[in-house]
């Protein structure tokens, strides 16, 4: 998969209802997962989608394959705002706002996460495909501060990536003061700073 390359979507060749079917499954049980957990009822995502059940097992055979596909969905959101990011004026500024982005989703992000490598090998995969490109949209955000002299040249994308994952576990751990995660984040970018 190249850098920017989208993560997942529906199959090729789909009819154009299938298609739309499968897109508000993947829809429906983003919103369930995130309010319910990953063994929210399928019934549910199903009525939510305006289907019935055999047309959610038509497109998603069991529940990993499913989790699978919402997770290949929220990843392409943050991949595709990477890529508007790319051109925004100040670099430093769109690359912070994608880490905020990055702390917003992380709990939804690990919660599925955590359930596809429960499911077994084959569903990591999805976070294998995944994984990649994260990796390569930030590191090309985090390349354009560091060229325009606004993070030092020494900062290695991973290392950030951590760092944000541990910002939003914090912010999470402390409901109470939703102001932290900007606060740890505006921290963070000063140490970056030359």
């Amino acid at each position: 998969m190249g850098p920017m390359a989208s993560a997942g979507g529906p199959p090729a060749g789909l009819r154009a209802d299938a298609r739309r079917n499968y897109e508000r499954l993947v829809t429906e049980a983003r919103v369930c997962f995130a309010a319910h957990g990953t063994d929210a009822s399928l019934e549910d995502v199903a009525r939510r989608a305006g289907v019935g059940i055999g047309t959610l097992y038509r497109h998603f055979p069991n529940r990993q394959s499913l989790m699978s596909a919402v997770f290949e969905d929220a990843v392409g959101e943050l991949l595709a705002r990477s890529r508007e990011l790319l051109s925004a004026p100040q670099p430093c500024v769109a690359l912070v706002s994608w880490l905020r982005e990055m702390v917003a989703h992380a709990g939804e992000y690990r919660g599925l996460a955590r359930a596809l490598m429960a499911a077994g090998q084959d569903e990591t995969s999805a976070l294998a495909r995944c994984s990649s490109p994260i990796r390569e949209a930030g590191g090309a955000l985090l390349g354009r501060a560091q060229t325009a002299g606004d993070v030092r040249g020494d900062v290695e994308i991973g290392d950030l990536l951590q760092l944000t994952h541990a910002i939003a576990l914090a912010a999470e751990g402390n409901p109470g003061d939703p102001e932290l995660a900007d606060r740890l984040l505006t921290l963070t970018l000063r140490g970056l700073k030359p």
